[in-house]
């Protein structure tokens, strides 16, 4: 009984929120991510298995990325589902950028199932070395 409710737990942190009406009918998950930095750059690293490259959309506005994935729901006909473990739906996600990110530098890869965005630092947030003067 523990054990159930707590992966009832997880899979509920995984669907975003229903505050707003969604005008497609499938479920939305939040993307998992990671978050590393890498040189002079932040990576999110984030699984959204099943999206076209063009079905990505990326919007920064006022500080917040957002990432939204639509999937496309194949319903040919031509087979019978046996069985379903894996399921179909749309991925956002909305992060919140400071201003240590170099905004117009932002690059986006979507390559077998993961995005990785590429955030640059800004010059000022940038780590220099500082020279030692005698006196």
């Amino acid at each position: 009984m523990t054990m159930k409710t707590k992966e009832m737990e997880v899979q509920e942190q995984e669907l975003v929120q229903e505050d707003n009406e969604r005008t497609r009918e499938c479920r939305c998950f939040v993307p998992r991510a990671d978050i590393y930095e890498v040189g002079d750059e932040i990576v999110v690293a984030m699984d959204m298995p099943g999206i076209n490259e063009n079905a990505i959309e990326i919007t920064l506005e006022k500080n917040i990325l957002n990432v939204k994935g639509y999937a496309q729901i194949d319903d040919t006909g031509e087979y019978s589902l046996a069985a379903a473990e894996y399921e179909i739906g749309d991925y956002e996600r909305s992060f919140r950028i400071s201003d240590a990110v170099a905004k117009d530098k932002i690059d986006a890869v979507y390559k077998d199932g993961v995005l990785r965005l590429a955030l640059p630092k800004a010059e000022q947030a940038k780590a220099r070395k500082i020279a030692v003067k005698t006196a």
